[in-house]
């Protein structure tokens, strides 16, 4: 795939920005630990105009707060049919499979990465998703994968340097 048709990058919650764990405090509120190293890759991705669609199963005021912070283009949560749903967004948003990327770890996000031009995942993603794959981080699902693949993306587009500098006035 030309990754330079990349324009949109559908990614995936529990497992895949987090370890996959679920936590609980002694309210019964739900908590989740996302990565600080993915937050450069959403900020990377976006520099480069690709816009950030965060699909998941489950619903959680950590994932809402955190994606607010992210500055995430869409965020829908509680998707219990995750390919009839991306398969709409794409029909009313008139994307175009060369268009649209996913990275997702286990097989609730199977179906859904059929539809898309682009798939990529953790190291540690279940088998039938590692099959698929066109990258495998060598990272585990909520330590930097989400960072690695979009850096990988935008090597591979030959603007990383670019957009880091820009970002972060590093000069490199």
């Amino acid at each position: 795939m030309d990754l330079k048709k990349l324009n949109y990058l559908v990614i995936d919650v529990d497992g895949t920005m987090t370890d996959g764990g679920i936590y609980y405090d002694e309210n019964g509120s739900e908590i989740k630990k996302f990565n600080t190293r993915d937050a450069a890759g959403f900020f990377a991705a976006k520099a480069a105009g690709i816009k950030i669609i965060v699909l998941t199963g489950r619903e959680c005021a950590a994932t809402t707060r955190r994606m607010n912070e992210l500055k995430v283009d869409f965020i829908f949560q509680n998707i219990k049919n995750k390919k009839e749903f991306l398969s709409v967004f794409m029909e009313e948003k008139n994307i175009v499979r060369k268009e649209i990327g996913y990275i997702g770890d286990d097989l609730n996000d199977l179906a859904p990465m059929k539809l898309t031009g682009y798939i990529a995942c953790p190291s540690d993603s279940c088998r039938e998703i590692k099959d698929i794959a066109d990258y495998i981080s060598s990272n585990k699902g909520g330590h930097g994968a989400v960072r690695d693949i979009i850096e990988h993306i935008l090597r591979e587009r030959g603007i990383w340097n670019k957009v880091v500098s820009e970002i972060y006035m590093s000069g490199i």
